[in-house]
């Protein structure tokens, strides 16, 4: 029974924009509030019995990471700074979400039991305490019900234990809403119903880190703005995984693809109207993809001659890396002060083409008027992410920032 409810809310949770504002209500009340009515029930519904507890590794430094493993990060983290130095194993753990993409982690827990059982939370605090170094993904505690839910008695808890603690933030946890507002005229948060409760959670999440300052990490170099004492940790992708032989604009037509997880920040709204010209007179072949699961991107990128990234925040993530690193002509907004850093640090120049709604017909128009020229651009794209994004640089970074110091 628990297994069909598990499916019924995965699917709520994939169509939730779709879905009456009561019931977008409902399930964030659950989500911000575990202990609260709508929670508990929840939880019982899902089941919250057994789960999996992270196995401690055997080396002189443990490094245990945790918990949201968004696009797969904690795991590839881990996996870079094993293979950076023989002393380390590290481990993920990972919240499982209903409806949430399948990404591979260490030890993969069902929200409900993280929300419910005691008995995991309590197993899982005495395999966290017994590795030398924990890793806190965007702010979220990370043993339930243990220490109350509260990141800050959870951190103080480990370093009592003799562990080291260093955070790592992801986007919306530590982006103020008003901060970008001013950085971009393309913010969403001009627009977002959720920018009063990301406002609120980003200060929190900021006060706490300014409060603590432990070793702090961010994974896009745009967030500097909101966290300037943090060290860039760059997002790792396999490029190994998405190379691919597929020639880039071969055909008069070109095909043209845009991934979006989150409409509202990516700007998918604003594409396909600035767009449709270029669509309508059949110069290009566009396509929205939504909900593919991460096994099959490879391929949708391999099919692809122009990526559009994302048009409203500013920066670029995994998803502009995977598909730099399949050779595809990658478009998005990135703003002047991310591109210098990523130079600065790196010496190469970011390959992603700059455009904003405003602008983007007009240089799709370019890209297919100029293919030589557009496929420089493309060819730049395995070599800059073998560079900034295989997780040496990112293994670099956590290492010499914290775990040798």
């Amino acid at each position: 029974m628990s297994g069909l409810l598990s499916r019924l809310a995965g699917w709520a949770v994939k169509h939730r924009s779709r879905m009456p504002r009561w019931t977008q209500r409902l399930m964030e009340s659950a989500a911000r509030d575990p202990d609260g009515l709508v929670g508990r029930l929840a939880g019982r519904l899902l089941g919250g019995g057994r789960a999996p507890v992270t196995e401690v590794p055997e080396t002189a430094i443990r490094v245990y990471i945790a918990p949201t493993n968004y696009a797969g990060q904690g795991r590839l983290w881990a996996g870079a700074l094993e293979r950076a130095d023989s002393r380390i194993g590290a481990r993920n753990m990972a919240v499982e979400l209903p409806g949430g993409f399948a990404f591979p982690a260490d030890t993969l827990v069902p929200i409900a039991a993280v929300n419910a059982s005691e008995e995991w939370a309590n197993a899982e605090w005495e395999a966290a305490r017994r590795f030398t170094h924990v890793l806190v993904e965007a702010e979220r505690p990370m043993f339930g019900k243990r220490f109350g839910r509260d990141l800050e008695t959870e951190v103080l808890a480990l370093e009592r234990a003799g562990v080291s603690v260093a955070f790592l933030c992801h986007g919306t946890d530590v982006r103020d809403p008003d901060r970008h507002i001013g950085l971009t005229p393309w913010s969403p948060y001009t627009e977002d119903p959720r920018t009063d409760v990301l406002r609120g959670d980003a200060r929190e999440n900021l006060a706490l880190l300014e409060r603590l300052r432990r070793p702090t990490f961010i994974s896009t170099p745009d967030l500097a703005a909101d966290v300037p004492w943090a060290h860039w940790c760059p997002v790792v992708v396999d490029a190994e995984r998405f190379a691919t032989a597929a020639p880039v604009l071969p055909r008069e037509r070109a095909r043209v693809i845009h991934a979006s997880s989150n409409a509202l920040q990516k700007g998918s709204d604003r594409i396909e109207p600035a767009l449709a010209p270029l669509i309508d007179s059949g110069a290009i072949d566009y396509a929205l993809i939504t909900g593919t699961p991460s096994a099959e991107m490879p391929g949708v990128f391999a099919g692809a001659d122009i990526v559009l990234d994302q048009f409203r925040l500013g920066s670029y993530g995994v998803a502009a890396c995977e598909a730099m690193a399949a050779g595809r002509i990658v478009v998005g907004h990135v703003l002047p002060f991310v591109r210098e850093r990523v130079e600065r640090e790196f010496g190469l120049p970011l390959p992603i083409v700059e455009a904003t709604p405003e602008t983007l017909r007009d240089v799709l128009e370019g890209l297919v008027a100029y293919p030589e020229q557009a496929r420089a651009r493309a060819a730049a794209g395995p070599g800059f992410v073998r560079t900034v994004h295989s997780g040496e640089a990112s293994a670099r970074a956590l290492l010499g920032r914290w775990i040798d110091v």
